[in-house]
């Protein structure tokens, strides 16, 4: 299946897109993965192609299923991913994300989650460098249907600017239809906290050190835990030497 018309910025999840850029794709096929009662896998993504790229994931997730999904989104040129995941009944889904651009690049992450029955668990994590006049956006949701108590859902969003002429735009959401839940979302953009940079610099690194190591902590907190966790950090820093 495929979204097959040209969304507008009327559209929310579209509001902050490359309509130019995404139009040369459309319309977008969209990948299904399918994770039975039980079972468990895995994904991770790499977009770093010079090429305009869009994806869209919908996920659905039995009883007792559990799905990892890891992206790093730091191509050359527009850069989007759209996952939509649904929930049964005790299953985990966990996101974690890295996104680093500069020039003029604009680079998007667009989450639904849908708690549909009780006992499920999602985490999603989001992390964010940009630099130039670079854009960096997450727009993301995390439903609760009725009936769905017992549900456990938490999102982490932060962006860190390199320039003060980047920009990022974050909207983490909460759409709550039930009691009894534990659901939580945090969000934060700023700029390598000077203090923590003259610690390690006190302690003999460069400042071009001190940054990068700063801004390899911050990036590998989306890739904590994944299967391919350590061939994703050192692609995402590669792309960090880019921008520093």
């Amino acid at each position: 299946m495929a979204s097959l018309a040209l969304p507008t910025r009327k559209d929310e999840a579209f509001r902050y897109a490359d309509l130019a850029a995404l139009e040369t794709l459309w319309p977008l096929a969209v990948q299904e993965i399918h994770v039975p009662a039980g079972a468990s896998d895995a994904l991770a993504i790499t977009a770093q192609s010079d090429q305009a790229e869009a994806r869209e994931i919908a996920i659905t997730l039995e009883d007792g299923a559990s799905f990892d999904l890891r992206v790093l989104n730091a191509g050359g040129g527009y850069g989007r991913i759209a996952v939509t995941a649904v929930l049964g009944k005790g299953a985990s889904f966990h996101f974690g994300a890295a996104q680093l651009g500069g020039a003029a690049q604009t680079l998007e992450i667009v989450t639904e989650v849908r708690h549909m029955a009780p006992d499920a668990v999602s985490r999603q994590v989001v992390r964010s460098v940009l630099g130039g006049h670079a854009v960096g956006t997450y727009l993301g949701r995390v439903h609760v249907a009725r009936g769905a108590i017992g549900t456990d859902g938490e999102q982490s969003i932060r962006a860190m600017l390199l320039e003060r002429t980047a920009t990022a735009n974050a909207r983490p959401e909460l759409e709550i239809y039930a009691d009894d839940v534990k659901c939580a979302h945090g969000c934060a953009v700023g700029e390598l906290d000077p203090q923590g940079l003259f610690y390690l610099q006190s302690r003999g690194l460069p400042p071009a050190e001190a940054k990068k190591l700063m801004l390899h902590a911050f990036i590998a907190e989306a890739f904590v835990g994944a299967p391919e966790g350590d061939a994703l950090t050192e692609a995402a820093l590669a792309a960090l030497d880019g921008l520093l």
